[in-house]
């Protein structure tokens, strides 16, 4: 899966020439995102998206992970970063993470992209679990996964790594027998 496309959104695979732009706007989100995300520091160069997305095409080649850019629909401006990850074939679910830059956040652009990536999860990939984890504290992403309707399950210990220091984290599920289906199309390119 290496793109996704619905009403005024685009959800497509990082390419080289999206470097500076990314580069730029994790610069931009380092007082939000930075917080929760360890790789969004003051540092963060053109090498380090490159480095990156070539991490992130190794993990689509091997099935292990689908992420994304965030674009507005015509493909060209980046919003933030979303993805599917820590796929367990064996148990059949995966973990569902999102970033928006700090310019666009409050938006609902978030939970647009939380709800679009859990139905091509469900629907196109077949999971049947999706997990949301989301570090104590982090109240902006604890309400998308509440708007999405998922279930806190519990708060795990040490969850997490933040800025080098373990955190705990709430676990949030979302299960292919209470997921509705989406009522926005979308187009699906592999």
């Amino acid at each position: 899966m290496k793109k996704i496309i619905a009403p005024g959104i685009c959800l497509r695979a990082l390419e080289a020439g999206d470097a500076e732009q990314f580069a730029a706007v994790v610069l931009e989100s380092v007082p939000t995102v930075g917080r929760w995300m360890s790789w969004c520091h003051a540092g963060f160069t053109v090498d380090g998206a490159h480095e990156w997305f070539d991490a992130c095409n190794r993990a689509r080649a091997e099935s292990t992970a689908y992420e994304f850019g965030i674009f507005t629909e015509d493909g060209k401006e980046l919003l933030g970063g979303c993805g599917l990850n820590l796929i367990s074939k064996m148990h059949n679910y995966c973990n569902l993470g999102y970033w928006v830059r700090q310019s666009k956040q409050g938006q609902g652009i978030a939970t647009q992209v939380a709800r679009i990536l859990a139905e091509a999860g469900f629907r196109h990939m077949g999971f049947n679990r999706i997990e949301i984890v989301v570090a104590e504290g982090n109240e902006l992403s604890m309400q998308v996964a509440r708007k999405l309707g998922a279930q806190h399950e519990c708060m795990a210990r040490n969850r997490l790594m933040v800025d080098g220091q373990p955190v705990s984290a709430s676990i949030n599920s979302l299960i292919l027998q209470e997921w509705p289906a989406l009522a926005c199309p979308m187009t699906i390119e592999s």
